[in-house]
């Protein structure tokens, strides 16, 4: 994870040739700034992923961004109500490009147990969501297999896909504008 050598690379004695896509894609794999929304007991076991039984900084995450506009993955962890739904939205809204999302546990993913009017069915209602990574609450191990699969969606994402017609769209069914690679 994270090697040089998983790169499509031309070896020679003393060099390594690369395109820039990749190596810019592997930088950013491994600098990852995490913006942790934790509401609930899913935010105790991505608590627990902090610590150093497991250590999430291992994966090139140890700096937490509390601000939305230095962070480019939103781990949604723990029950998202219907009120606090538009505060989640603004919140990814503020989030420059590119961004992920890591939805943890029953609750973000679908609304878990909790099939009542106040509770949103899963935050994908409102964001779009990269990976999900079920449990009620998931073991640390599988936040940091999510983490990993974010790692590959990072390093596998081309520069430019952010700002395809596909992807404008994509947040045009949230009703998120995105103009020139700037949010309205």
């Amino acid at each position: 994870m994270g090697k040089i050598e998983d790169l499509e690379t031309i070896n020679g004695e003393g060099y390594q040739l690369t395109t820039l896509d990749k190596a810019i894609a592997l930088a950013r794999a491994n600098s990852v700034w995490p913006l942790p929304f934790a509401t609930s007991c899913c935010g105790i076991e991505f608590m627990a992923t902090m610590g150093s039984a497991y250590d999430l900084s291992r994966f090139g995450m140890e700096r937490m961004s509390f601000t939305p506009r230095q962070a480019d993955l939103l781990i949604v962890a723990g029950t998202i109500s219907k009120k606090l739904g538009p505060v989640l939205k603004r919140v990814y809204e503020q989030m420059a490009e590119p961004k992920w999302v890591l939805s943890v546990g029953a609750c973000a993913c679908s609304g878990g147990i909790f099939d009542t009017y106040s509770v949103l069915q899963g935050i994908d209602r409102i964001i779009p969501v990269d990976v999900y990574v079920p449990g009620c609450p998931p073991r640390p191990e599988q936040i940091i297999e999510g983490v990993m699969n974010i790692h590959e969606l990072v390093k596998k994402e081309s520069n430019r896909r952010r700002y395809s017609d596909e992807y404008k769209h994509l947040l045009g069914t949230y009703q998120i504008e995105i103009d020139n690679g700037q949010e309205k």
